[in-house]
């Protein structure tokens, strides 16, 4: 799955979109997913202007997979 599968997944699944991005930055209080330096992924939850549990990868799929698996298991995370 790629970024973009992803999105549409997400807007399935019904999930808040104010609880992530998919555009890397450091928005407030969300699960973010990072294309950092061409190929280096990134998936990390921005608070405060921080990078907090940062988890780095080589492959889109993988993060993908990661960001969705950590945003369907938190139970902070609303459905619209």
């Amino acid at each position: 799955m790629n970024r973009e599968q992803l999105q549409a997944k997400l807007v399935d699944l019904r999930i808040d979109p104010t609880a992530y991005s998919l555009a890397g930055g450091l928005p407030n209080e969300c699960l973010v997913l990072n294309d950092e330096k061409g190929g280096i992924w990134e998936v990390y939850y921005s608070e405060r202007g921080q990078k907090s549990g940062l988890r780095v990868f080589d492959s889109e799929e993988i993060a993908v997979q990661c960001f969705l698996d950590t945003i369907l298991h938190d139970s902070a995370v609303k459905r619209i």
